[in-house]
């Protein structure tokens, strides 16, 4: 299985701000992108963001485009996802993986295996 390590989560208040890090290790960064994904109690993952190693492409749900950018240092094996103007709504468990597209619109992940987490809740 991958090695990858998710941080930076917390609590924050609507509006506000917090950086996420993921550090990887093993076959995900042989990948073409890396990826945030995010679960709610519940719910199915969904996608969050994107980023292409070799190009540096990104790509957004729509619920956070204009709120989070994804960045990637592809060095240090690690890809961060800035998330500003937070709602309520992007309270979940935040996962990073490989991830892949048919349509550069509707992506996945590209393993089963997931790593801990970072929790993000955002109060009103």
């Amino acid at each position: 299985q991958v090695d990858v390590v998710e941080s930076g989560g917390g609590l924050a208040q609507a509006g506000g701000s917090l950086r996420l890090s993921c550090v990887a290790s093993g076959s995900t960064f042989s990948d073409d992108a890396m990826g945030w994904f995010r679960h709610s109690p519940g719910k199915e993952r969904e996608f969050v963001a994107a980023i292409g190693w070799r190009d540096g492409k990104t790509f957004y749900a729509d619920s956070v485009k204009g709120r989070f950018t994804i960045s990637g240092d592809n060095a240090e094996n690690a890809v961060y996802l800035q998330m500003n103007s937070l709602k309520p709504e992007d309270t979940a468990i935040y996962y990073c993986n490989a991830a892949a597209s048919a349509d550069g619109f509707t992506w996945y992940a590209q393993y089963n295996y997931w790593g801990q987490g970072t929790q993000v809740t955002v109060s009103s």
